[in-house]
């Protein structure tokens, strides 16, 4: 019999004295020491069924918050409410209060509906209002826009909506077509710049045969301040009543094409300008 068994042989004996050296409060690892037992499981098996002293134990840092979450559900809160306040697990909440009796609904169903709508709409409206402060704050820092700014901002403008001039497709010249107020003012403000009259502006129309085509027509000479006698024959879209399009209704007036009659020493200009640009800013990221 080898030296760690022959004096784990007489366990009862074992058994008291580390049982005597518990009862005089102590711990485990004094225990192992004392006995020279260095196997937790033997040592677990000598002490069973022997409470630890008081001292060795350490105090629960959440018994308070058991506590509370106990009262609070004693009083009716649900486990989601009892965890918004306590910050704790569902878990946690269920393993300290699965004994007591499930609380009465506060609410009926209707009643928690329309709570929740009225949850919702608060938080809708909390965001749509985040979301016009964000938009107003942004449109607070551009301010007054340069004659450079604009020339550039023009040319950006241009070369992402524009039409280019390809190898295999020669276009040079100036057409652009948009349905958005904003970017057909700025773009026509751009022409002005860049000495462009509105008699060489051409403008039609790229509209659905459901809307109203003189009034489209009377709304775009208006934002160009080109007259709409003098507008091109529109492009008529055929309308297919079973496709669910969303551009229908009053504000719905279509495309507006802009070409730029004689343009194209205009346009290599602006690829000039757009090349610029696009080295300029390649530049700062070196």
């Amino acid at each position: 019999m080898t030296a760690i068994h022959s004096k784990y042989a007489d366990f009862e004996g074992l058994r008291a004295q580390a049982v005597a050296l518990r009862r005089e409060g102590l711990s485990r690892r004094q225990i192992r020491q004392r006995l020279e037992i260095h196997n937790n499981d033997t040592l677990s098996r000598l002490l069973e069924g022997e409470p630890p002293p008081e001292w060795t134990k350490r105090p629960n840092a959440k018994d308070g918050t058991r506590l509370k979450a106990r009262e609070l559900r004693a009083q009716g809160f649900t486990y989601d409410e009892i965890q918004a306040q306590l910050g704790v697990s569902k878990a946690s909440i269920s393993a300290w209060v699965r004994d007591l009796p499930k609380p009465a609904p506060r609410w009926t169903n209707i009643e928690k509906m329309q709570r929740l709508e009225e949850a919702h709409s608060a938080f809708r409206a909390s965001r749509d209002e985040e979301r016009r402060q964000l938009t107003s704050d942004a449109f607070q820092q551009v301010g007054d826009i340069s004659g450079r700014e604009l020339l550039l901002l023009g040319a950006a403008l241009y070369w992402a909506e524009g039409t280019k001039d390809k190898t295999y497709a020669r276009r040079e010249s100036l057409t652009f077509i948009n349905s958005d107020v904003g970017m057909i003012r700025t773009y026509v403000r751009w022409l002005e710049l860049l000495g462009v009259a509105r008699h060489r502006m051409r403008c039609s129309l790229h509209i659905h045969d459901s809307a109203d085509l003189a009034d489209a027509t009377r709304f775009w000479s208006e934002v160009t301040g080109v007259p709409a006698e003098d507008f091109l024959k529109p492009c008529i879209k055929r309308d297919n009543a079973g496709t669910s399009r969303l551009n229908r209704g009053e504000g719905y007036r279509g495309c507006l094409r802009i070409r730029v009659a004689n343009s194209a020493r205009l346009y290599r200009q602006v690829e000039g300008w757009w090349g610029g640009i696009a080295a300029g800013v390649a530049s700062t990221l070196r």
